[in-house]
């Protein structure tokens, strides 16, 4: 109770150039990170080059909570590959096996069907209805690294939005009270 006691105290004593400083650092931090992630988005390729797994489907090479880095080239897409994509009507995309290839022979397009490492089937009944391949279009990116583990902030203040208001409200009071 003192501390917050000591924090009220803090926060009447702050001039208003110490509030705007702060404010202005604030701002250049968000910045630079939108700097930062539009700048991976061009150096990748992937409209999102970062990527939580939020399943167990891809078990047990991925664990939910892994956090993967995806790059998306010209190549063609192949068997085997780790590829994330969004299927239309559904927001959250998906991170899944390629397992099948196709090539249309009239444009020489390749389509793709996936499949998640720890399911029986493959993703036709994630598909649009209707939809039996998924085009270059509905791919976000390959996975080219992962970090494990690391994803579990995110889904933790996605599942519980208390603690990211409780950690967004502490950072920033800690932001209005510290001194330069």
């Amino acid at each position: 109770m003192e501390w917050i006691g000591e924090s009220i105290e803090s926060l009447k004593s702050i001039q208003i150039r110490q509030v705007l400083s702060q404010a202005v650092s604030l701002g250049m931090i968000v910045t630079s990170a939108l700097i930062i992630w539009k700048a991976l988005m061009c150096v990748t390729g992937s409209e999102s080059p970062v990527v939580v797994v939020l399943s167990g489907s891809m078990e047990p090479g991925f664990k939910r909570g892994d956090i993967l880095f995806l790059h998306m080239s010209k190549d063609p897409i192949r068997a085997g590959e780790i590829v994330v994509f969004n299927v239309d009507g559904r927001e959250i995309p998906i991170v899944h096996r390629v397992i099948k290839v196709h090539q249309r022979q009239d444009t020489g397009e390749v389509d793709v069907l996936t499949k998640g490492d720890n399911n029986y089937g493959d993703d036709r009944l994630l598909y649009a209805q209707g939809q039996m391949w998924l085009q270059r279009q509905h791919i976000m990116g390959r996975a080219v690294g992962f970090l494990p583990y690391v994803g579990w902030v995110t889904i933790i203040m996605t599942e519980k939005p208390i603690i990211k208001y409780i950690l967004i409200g502490a950072l920033g009071l800690l932001v209005i009270t510290s001194k330069d």
